[in-house]
């Protein structure tokens, strides 16, 4: 994976790095808004849970009950980080980007940083980018995210130091 695909994205929430590393992991299933340009399963959506610690994964799990694991975890360390593979369903066997969650104690405040890495192996006809161009795929990617975040933020609530 090149870092010619990176998008990057930061919030600062107002918790310390460990109620949000715990909301962005235990609680993703309430914070997380699906997107229909990013949908792991086409025409899909369905609820989201880490299955936490470094041999963990991400699951999306359907209303008839079938699962789509997004990805496996690379690095479990909280509160500090979080790095993980990444996929949707018309991804090839051998296919994946990389997302990686730092939380970095500023202040009263936690600045929540998401690297994703890797979409620049799929050509634009490919399912997942929709037939757009990487730099604007990345721009609406890293907007998702943004709006992401900005959930996360709402849902961790005010520090108690």
């Amino acid at each position: 994976m090149t870092n010619g695909s990176r998008v990057m994205v930061a919030l600062r929430v107002d918790s310390t790095p460990e109620v949000a590393f715990e909301a962005f992991t235990t609680q993703i299933g309430t914070w997380w808004r699906p997107n229909g340009l990013f949908q792991f399963s086409e025409g899909r959506t369905g609820t989201l849970a880490f299955e936490p610690g470094p041999t963990g994964r991400l699951v999306e799990t359907y209303p008839d009950g079938s699962a789509f694991a997004v990805g496996e975890i690379r690095c479990w360390d909280p509160p500090e980080l979080l790095v993980m593979s990444w996929r949707e369903e018309s991804f090839a066997a051998d296919q994946e980007t990389q997302l990686t969650v730092r939380f970095e104690e500023v202040g009263e405040q936690t600045r929540v940083t998401v690297e994703h890495v890797g979409w620049d192996a799929f050509p634009p006809e490919h399912a997942a980018r929709h037939g757009i161009e990487l730099s604007v795929f990345q721009l609406r990617l890293a907007q998702w995210w943004k709006d992401l975040l900005a959930s996360l933020h709402t849902s961790t609530g005010p520090s108690t130091r």
